[in-house]
């Protein structure tokens, strides 16, 4: 397990290094997003491969962020059976899971995808809008941001044995806190109890 654990870390320093990257990698699509709105309306003049840039970074967001909200627990999760199991089945549910239906996932659009890019890239297939980019780099965002997420998936494999053999902590728990889910909950009570207090005082 030891040699588990370590190889666990590294995925997810690996992850968090991504992470941060495409935060700053957002903050770059809305600045970009925005000069393409405000040149195209003040000047009347638009570029094809500015746009292309757009559209390719707001994939790169998705594809290479993927693996860094696993890690999170901040993926959507379909849980409406398995959240009133105990913890120990939750974790045995998401072992089998993980194992048998996203990693062969993943690994199939890995396999599927990269021809993909190779023709792309042997061909060097350029955009078909005048003044576009090459299409190759972003062709290779999709087995890179799955392969991202099949290592993101061999950490919490590992997380969930070491907590099944009670080697490990809760590989289900929040990160840093309270989940977006109890955030939400408690922001909308919040706004729940400040409308019912105002009807009261509107009704005195």
């Amino acid at each position: 397990m030891k040699f588990l654990f370590t190889l666990s870390r590294a995925i997810d320093a690996l992850m968090n290094a991504i992470g941060r990257v495409v935060i700053w990698l957002t903050l770059v699509v809305v600045l970009i997003s925005a000069a393409n709105a405000v040149v195209r309306k003040t000047f009347h003049y638009s570029s094809n491969g500015w746009l292309e840039i757009q559209w390719y970074l707001f994939g790169a967001i998705f594809l290479l962020a993927a693996g860094y909200t696993f890690l999170k627990n901040e993926h959507v999760r379909v849980d409406i059976i398995s959240q009133r199991l105990s913890r120990r089945t939750q974790i045995i549910i998401e072992t089998i899971g993980v194992l048998f239906f996203m990693l062969p996932a993943c690994l199939l659009l890995i396999y599927l995808s990269w021809p993909f890019f190779m023709l792309a890239f042997e061909t060097n297939e350029q955009s078909s809008n005048a003044g576009g980019l090459v299409r190759w780099p972003v062709k290779l965002l999709i087995p890179i941001g799955f392969t991202l997420l099949v290592l993101a998936g061999i950490s919490h494999l590992i997380k969930c044995v070491a907590y099944l053999s009670g080697k490990g902590p809760d590989p289900l728990a929040p990160m840093g806190g309270k989940t977006s889910e109890e955030l939400l909950a408690e922001e909308i009570a919040a706004e729940a109890e400040l409308k019912r207090q105002q009807s009261l005082q509107a009704g005195n």
